[in-house]
């Protein structure tokens, strides 16, 4: 796999020269839907197929390995009929093997909201491991605001992905309630109506497990959380039911803020069977413009996290999208939201150069709108993808979450294929 930067006066057919493979399954694998339209600074994935090499005098394996970025053992194994490595000839046909990255197995989870394009699904179902559907919000008194996800639970069986429902304290009309979540933690009674309506609703809709996305917990809470979720494990694991939770982005255990202090990553790791680090929203809708989930803040939190939480149990929070600031920016005013695709898409309509922040790893342009106002977009692209894969790689976590699977980004998941086996459970 090759991740191909385009360049002033590329097109795809000199890319596909460039690399000896055909312009068509470049534009299919990519899935590029105006491949005559490339943008300066755009990412294209160029997968290889075996090549023939004949060699020329003067020529090793030492040689051709390093002319083609593979490595000497690669091509001994690709030419099984060479029989002493030290011995080829002027002439000789050597099979070039595709340069590959292969981390191994991991486990994926994807974020899905009922209201999915059923396209979309089904093309991104085969890289999952979990779906988890968002969301049955919990009311004070342990009841649930049921959703419509019937047709996403048999659809993520019959692709062999385990469905996970997913409770939150997302208040009627919008909004993690850090009160909501008190009355829960607190009351018997609430507590025990919400576990009871939680395995009712495992068992009616056939779900695989449970992921708890509790936020915004008030910090005197911490220990109510800790033992509500010793309450639910103990209830759940021997009804055979996997639990998840979603915690904040801590980079340690006296992390301040609302959003952190209640999530206690020792227990956790302790207790549930996956838990998803949401590294992402550093760059966030009413906040100054800034890679979505800069590599080196990720780093930070993974540093802290393998500390707390035993790796394999730890899925790497990855996003699928990005924003579009206006600039100036004034504190208060909301970034518009972009899918990927339509990052690219917008530079190549407006003449942007996509440019890459190194120390985020993460792509960014800037662009004027028609009122004359300038505006900068942050967003993931193949470089940005493969480095929180390497990321991942270098932890050793178990898995991988994608917040949400609803915009498909065809490169993620074409880069995904390239370095991950992705685990099933089913």
């Amino acid at each position: 796999m090759i991740i191909h930067v385009v360049r002033p006066g590329d097109s795809i057919y000199s890319i596909a020269r460039q690399y000896g493979v055909s312009p068509q399954k470049i534009i299919s694998d990519n899935e590029l839907t105006n491949p005559d339209r490339l943008v300066v600074g755009q990412t294209i994935v160029v997968l290889e197929g075996v090549r023939r090499h004949a060699v020329v005098p003067g020529e090793s394996l030492y040689s051709i390995a390093r002319q083609y970025g593979v490595s000497v053992n690669a091509l001994i194994a690709a030419n099984p009929q060479i029989t002493n490595p030290a011995l080829i000839y002027v002439g000789q046909i050597i099979n070039i093997p595709p340069r590959t990255i292969r981390f191994g197995p991991i486990m994926v989870n994807g974020y899905a909201f009922p209201n999915i394009n059923r396209d979309v699904l089904n093309r991104t179902l085969p890289h999952l491991t979990f779906l988890s559907i968002f969301s049955y919000q919990v009311r004070s008194d342990g009841s649930l605001i049921t959703i419509p996800d019937e047709p996403l639970i048999q659809a993520a069986r019959a692709a062999r992905v385990a469905p996970l429902m997913v409770i939150t304290n997302i208040r009627e009309g919008g909004g993690f309630s850090s009160d909501i979540a008190h009355a829960i933690l607190t009351d018997s009674q609430a507590q025990n109506n919400l576990i009871n309506n939680v395995v009712n609703t495992l068992r009616q809709k056939n779900y695989h497990g449970l992921d708890i996305d509790f936020e915004y917990i008030y910090p005197y809470d911490r220990e109510s959380y800790n033992n509500f979720l010793r309450r639910i494990v103990n209830t759940l694991r021997p009804l055979g039911y996997t639990i998840t939770t979603a915690i904040a982005p801590k980079i340690s255990a006296t992390q301040q803020g609302l959003l952190y202090e209640a999530h206690d990553y020792p227990v956790h790791g302790a207790l549930v069977d996956h838990v998803i680090i949401m590294t992402y929203e550093w760059g966030y809708t009413y906040g100054p413009p800034m890679a979505v989930a800069p590599i080196n803040e990720v780093r930070r939190v993974l540093n802290y996290a393998v500390t707390a939480i035993p790796r394999q149990k730890i899925f790497m929070g990855i996003p699928n999208y990005g924003y579009d600031w206006t600039l100036p920016y004034t504190p208060g005013t909301a970034a518009r939201t972009i899918s990927n695709p339509g990052a690219v898409e917008l530079a190549a309509n407006v003449g942007a150069v996509i440019r890459f922040d190194q120390t985020a790893q993460a792509p960014f342009f800037n662009y004027y709108d028609a009122n004359g106002r300038q505006h900068v977009v942050w967003f993931e692209d193949a470089r940005s993808i493969l480095a929180k894969l390497t990321l991942a790689n270098e932890f050793r976590v178990g898995g991988l979450s994608y917040w949400t699977i609803g915009r498909y980004f065809p490169q993620n998941w074409l880069v995904l294929s390239q370095v991950y086996d992705v685990v099933k459970v089913l």
